[in-house]
């Protein structure tokens, strides 16, 4: 059996928002601390938003691998470099077509109902190195996939995989 392996990593763009949330209640959680040598109630409120700052900073540091083996591909989120969480299995015998983000061969498929699912890194750079790949069942899923994991893609359906 011919298995092909083909691994890529997408950093997510840093969402500022949470960054600045972060910051806010470190801050909040220092001066807490500080006035909790007046009363237990601000120890508790400083536990409190530190168990806020860990999970904040779980979502500011995101990163997608995208995993291709033998007609499956794998996408897993990376939380803060260090916990891992499987996100999707896409079987891409239910691929209808992939296709790069701004393809005229996506044209027919604009004014479906489709649920979306991005996985790319949320930058827009020219030129764009997002992909569309619709699942049957009304999935959409825009990817980054690498060069190398295209090609392995059109490997297996060559009629479904576009790269203009």
């Amino acid at each position: 059996m011919n298995e092909t392996y083909v691994e890529c990593m997408v950093k997510r763009k840093t969402n500022q928002g949470l960054k600045l949330l972060k910051m806010t209640l470190i801050m909040l959680a220092v001066f807490c601390v500080l006035l909790g040598f007046t009363s237990i109630i601000f120890l508790l409120v400083a536990v409190a938003l530190g168990v806020g700052v860990y999970f904040t900073s779980l979502h500011t540091e995101i990163e997608y691998e995208y995993l291709y083996v033998d007609r499956q591909l794998t996408v897993d989120k990376i939380l803060n470099q260090n916990r891992r969480k499987r996100v999707a299995v896409y079987d891409l015998d239910r691929m209808e077509i992939l296709a790069p983000f701004s393809s005229h061969r996506l044209d027919s498929y604009k004014n479906r109902e489709a649920k979306t699912f991005d996985f790319s890194s949320g930058l827009e750079s020219k030129p764009d190195p997002r992909f569309t790949m619709y699942m049957s069942g009304n999935n959409k899923i825009i990817l980054e996939p690498t060069p190398e994991m295209v090609k392995a893609i059109s490997t297996v359906a060559p009629r479904k995989v576009f790269k203009e």
